[in-house]
């Protein structure tokens, strides 16, 4: 069985990365999105609210599996039995840090192998970020994420 892990922060999901999550899910077996509990970030969403959304938004694909992980992506990987990892590009400037990181993760576990796949046009913009300051200034961020996530980002921050 071919396993994947797509692992981010994903505060919020955006259909970018459900884009990501659906092509994965088409080309391997079964897929892990891992939600990377980062203390380092002052996210909007709890892990628990983010792995609720990823739930939602990809219920209907059923060799996808949610779960927040802590520590090495390989260590992830490899308690899930996955030896790939699935990375979403948007544009150089991603490939640079994804680069280093994918050769990083390969030193530490030599059996595990990244794969990046490229954005689909439609969603080559879009970021967490920019969801967060359009909403936060009121703006429709309706094209952005699934409307499930539109919802609790209305209820978050109001709008």
């Amino acid at each position: 069985m071919k396993t994947a892990v797509i692992p981010g922060s994903f505060d919020p999901v955006t259909n970018g990365h459900l884009d990501i999550i659906r092509r994965t899910a088409s080309l391997f077996d079964k897929v892990y999105v891992g939600i990377l509990k980062n203390s380092s970030k002052k996210p909007l969403f709890t892990v628990e609210e983010r792995r609720s959304l990823l739930e939602q938004v990809t219920r209907g694909i059923p060799n996808v599996t949610v779960e927040e992980f802590d520590g090495l992506l390989v260590d992830y990987a490899r308690s899930r039995g996955a030896r790939f990892i699935v990375k979403g590009l948007r544009a150089v400037s991603d490939f640079e840090y994804e680069f280093q990181m994918a050769l990083t993760n390969k030193t530490l576990n030599p059996d595990v192998e990244t794969f990046f796949i490229t954005t689909s046009c439609a969603y080559s913009y879009l970021s967490s970020s920019i969801v967060k300051e359009v909403a936060g200034y009121g703006g429709s961020i309706s094209d952005f994420v699934p409307e499930e996530v539109e919802k609790a980002i209305i209820a978050k921050i109001g709008g």
